[in-house]
């Protein structure tokens, strides 16, 4: 058995900041850099690449709508010419940082309310996917597990990577409960640990009215930004790998 372990990463800005990026590093094999439109400020993030470059983890692209204030969370209905500029230019600007700090990036992984919108929003996916290909048709997109956008984005010729949350309570549709409601977010190390061993044995996650829901995931995410981030992805680190499953980036380095 062989899963990916990811983490939102490189989202300081100026003096403040947000995370654990050098602990999160050391667990991690997939590192989804922010690129300035939702949190991260150019120096932050080009320390966050050469901190991965340094460790040998893999890094994408955490694109998202221009939204700092809001932290990327707030639904916004872009025009289709504005969100394609707006992640070609994110993964652009990435691209150029990650040169510098020896490494490069690999993948693309979209941030909060542009996840979400994308995983159902045939519009505003078709968007994003367009700007991926123009940028490098080569790049992966990570999608939220049994979403629409796994089948859009393999239909458009691009390697779709599945993803579960390891951090996030789950409705009996598969959807993530929303952020706006009480229990969305999980803390408790140990449950997040059993609940992704689970996933990785049996493809399944326990949905929040105790019904199980079907997930194919290649990766886990532990958001860098949850209370105790770094408590829970070195529990499920050893929870997985005591298992016999190898943590692993999906597209190498």
């Amino acid at each position: 058995m062989r899963i990916d372990l990811n983490s939102d990463l490189g989202e300081h800005f100026g003096s403040w900041r947000m995370g654990d990026d050098e602990a999160m590093l050391g667990i991690v094999t997939s590192a989804n850099v922010a690129c300035g439109f939702h949190a991260g400020d150019p120096r932050s993030i080009l320390e966050t690449l050469r901190s991965a470059a340094a460790r040998g983890v893999t890094v994408g692209a955490h694109v998202a709508y221009p939204d700092l204030v809001g932290f990327g969370r707030r639904e916004m209905n872009l025009a289709d010419a504005e969100l394609e500029a707006d992640v070609m230019y994110q993964i652009g600007a990435l691209q150029a940082l990650a040169r510098v700090a020896g490494t490069e990036v690999r993948y693309v992984k979209p941030h909060g309310a542009l996840y979400n919108t994308i995983a159902h929003d045939e519009r505003q996916a078709a968007a994003v996917i367009r700007a991926m290909r123009a940028v490098d048709p080569e790049l992966p997109l990570v999608c939220l597990a049994a979403s629409r956008l796994v089948e859009q984005a393999e239909a458009a010729g691009m390697r779709a990577v599945p993803e579960a949350f390891a951090d996030r309570a789950y409705e009996p549709s598969g959807a993530l409960v929303s952020r706006r409601e009480p229990g969305s977010v999980l803390h408790d190390p140990a449950e997040v640990a059993d609940r992704m061993l689970r996933l990785v044995r049996d493809g399944v996650v326990v949905a929040r009215d105790g019904s199980e829901v079907a997930v194919r995931a290649e990766s886990i995410c532990v958001h860098g930004d949850s209370e105790g981030a770094v408590q829970m992805a070195a529990a499920l680190c050893e929870r997985l790998t005591g298992a016999g499953v190898t943590l692993s980036a999906f597209v190498e380095r």
